[in-house]
């Protein structure tokens, strides 16, 4: 009976460098730039782009901060460890798990609004119902296996990001004036002018929102101290790259008018020339949405399971079950919170809510990291490690961003 106690309490490493990758890339770029390019344009107008490079310089200082705290503490619930071992305090390591496990759902539940508006173009059904059954659906596949919905999220992955590629081609091949208006995109010094590209940074920085759920399948992942810092990296930069060339062309092409208010401002970039085009890209859309849906609640479940684990909730949420050796009581638990949310709040509202807890939970991640430093923590393995400025930087660019969301 102790045997199989012990054999349920703990997750298999399973997973490679190019599934973690791919992992960061799906609940990235799925979540934000197939849902949230029209809410930006809104704010940002033309200067969208802006609003994204600013973004990632922001999330840049706290992406090499968790790179290193990763190597330190390759742990479920990951944020929680960091902040325990930082202020050397249980109660800020709860308070910044449960923070971790909201931003997960909330934004999760925003995704799925979008993965419902672009199945909306197939199933004649209420999109509140399609998104309903499109979470429960997730949640059978996030309870299955690690493997199997890693890899799953992997393939989707790949797809979302071809059709991203697709946009661009598309944008610049049937659409000549893009590179003779692409001076357009950069602003001038008025104010009003920046006042809406820093307003659109807070919601471009729901984009990125994804990388640091990497952390969270640190358990789960082959030779972590390697491989966890190279893919927080390279998840970073290839997401910028992506965001910026798409929203660039986008933005180039089709009147921010209508790309404010569409449910589906990818699709507008084919006009009226192809309804089979739109359609096509509407399903790889949905591909996207239900990706960053399905890596947000493996990540939410893992952080329930750490927190559970380390005895900071009860200790049923931190089951594993041994025949999908997944925390299958938090997965229902993450599940039913979405479906709630999704059900009752805003896209919009729920972007800026998880950007706002996303930029708290990162602000005590950077100062537990500048607290490590000061005290010159002492670390048993070989780990990757950057100068004190780097969180001290993350620090400032958080607070930063979190003020401009109350301007």
């Amino acid at each position: 009976m102790q045997k199989k106690v012990q054999e349920q309490a703990h997750l298999v490493r399973r997973l490679s460098l190019t599934l973690l990758i791919l992992y960061g890339l799906g609940v990235t770029v799925g979540a934000g730039i197939y849902v949230l390019v029209g809410e930006t344009a809104r704010q940002a107008g033309v200067y969208a782009p802006v609003s994204f490079i600013i973004a990632a310089i922001v999330i840049s200082f706290t992406g090499f901060s968790y790179a290193e705290l990763s190597t330190r503490y390759p742990v479920s619930a990951g944020e929680a460890a960091y902040v325990k071992n930082g202020f050397r305090s249980g109660g800020f390591s709860i308070l910044v798990g449960m923070l971790v496990v909201t931003s997960g759902v909330v934004s999760a539940a925003a995704v799925s609004i979008g993965a419902g508006g672009y199945l909306a173009a197939f199933v004649d059904v209420p999109e509140p119902i399609l998104v309903f059954c499109i979470v429960i659906l997730l949640g059978v596949i996030a309870s299955w296996g690690i493997m199997e919905s890693v890899s799953l999220a992997a393939v989707f992955t790949l797809i979302e990001v071809g059709g991203l590629f697709y946009v661009v081609w598309y944008g610049l091949s049937y659409n000549d004036a893009i590179m003779e208006n692409s001076h357009r995109l950069i602003p001038t010094l008025d104010h009003t002018i920046w006042a809406g590209i820093l307003s659109g940074a807070l919601l471009a920085f729901f984009a990125f929102v994804g990388f640091e759920d990497i952390a969270n399948v640190a358990e789960e992942v082959k030779n972590p101290t390697k491989n966890m810092p190279i893919a927080i990296i390279l998840t970073l930069i290839l997401a910028t790259c992506i965001y910026v060339a798409v929203v660039s062309v986008v933005v180039l092409s089709v009147p921010i008018d209508q790309l404010a208010n569409s449910n589906a401002p990818l699709t507008l970039i084919f006009g009226d020339n192809s309804h089979t085009q739109v359609i096509v890209f509407s399903g790889v859309a949905v591909i996207a949405t239900v990706n960053g849906v399905l890596v947000q609640m493996i990540m939410a479940s893992r952080v329930l399971y750490g927190l559970a684990t380390q005895g900071s909730l009860p200790a049923f949420i931190g089951q594993v079950n041994s025949r999908f050796r997944t925390p299958v009581n938090a997965t229902i638990i993450v599940v039913l919170t979405i479906v709630a949310l999704a059900l009752f709040l805003p896209i919009a509202e729920l972007a800026k809510a998880t950007s706002t807890i996303v930029l708290i939970v990162f602000l005590f991640v950077n100062t537990a990291l500048i607290l490590i430093k000061l005290r010159h923590t002492p670390v048993q393995n070989e780990i990757f490690e950057v100068p004190i400025i780097v969180p001290i930087l993350g620090v400032v660019t958080s607070i930063s961003l979190l003020a401009v969301g109350y301007i």
